[in-house]
């Protein structure tokens, strides 16, 4: 029984679901075992139980090296998993910057949005990350954007951050792209008027010199 049992356990190592070795690879983080399971063939797009591919996995752990190898075994950048984040969006959301450069260059769909309705950017601006948020208007993300909360980049900055530098150098960089400050959130209120009342004083004049109103 035992020897059976080991020849059993061999045979799923050397031939076993093939999604599961390169998942398995980018979970572990080995390299070695990533670039083997790639150079078999394995689907370099294999999901686990919540939906998420290898690629996605490694952009969530930041893992640049794993992230180089699916890309260019020709990873979906825009798969998505059961609650709608793909590696695109992940990796602008949260500033994988190295990762979202890779991405960009390799058909990200600059129109895809997550579970809010939102696209990279407006995450990517909430959560203060400047270097993503610069990459993603060089890329053409529309910076107008309104998610599902009628939020747009610029608004999610004035209702959700704590006005501080990086939102300011966010801010900033919206502005230059020509984000519009006239446009409003479903409760008829201004990125300035949300500015003002939550005491942001430096987003507040940022938005009144490019020509915004309560």
């Amino acid at each position: 029984m035992r020897l059976s049992l080991l020849v059993g356990v061999l045979m799923m190592a050397m031939g076993g679901n093939a999604q599961a070795s390169v998942l398995s690879a980018v979970e572990t983080g080995d390299q070695r075992m990533l670039e083997q399971a790639l150079a078999a063939g394995d689907p370099v797009d294999g999901r686990n139980a919540q939906g998420q591919t290898p690629l996605l996995l490694a952009v969530w752990k930041n893992d640049v090296a794993s992230a180089r190898h699916l890309i260019a075994a020709g990873a979906d950048v825009n798969a998505k998993d059961s609650i709608h984040d793909s590696p695109f969006l992940v990796a602008g959301a949260h500033g994988r910057t190295e990762i979202l450069r890779m991405i960009l260059a390799h058909g990200a769909d600059l129109t895809s949005t997550n579970r809010f309705g939102g696209t990279a950017l407006i995450p990517a601006a909430e959560k203060g990350h400047p270097e993503a948020v610069d990459l993603l208007i060089a890329a053409g993300v529309d910076v107008d954007h309104v998610n599902k909360l009628g939020w747009t980049a610029l608004l999610e900055v004035a209702i959700l951050t704590d006005g501080g530098p990086i939102p300011q150098r966010i801010v900033r960089s919206l502005l230059a792209a020509g984000a519009d400050v006239t446009i409003k959130d479903f409760d008829g209120r201004s990125a300035l008027a949300h500015a003002r009342a939550r005491g942001l004083s430096e987003i507040a004049a940022l938005l009144a010199a490019a020509g915004a109103k309560d």
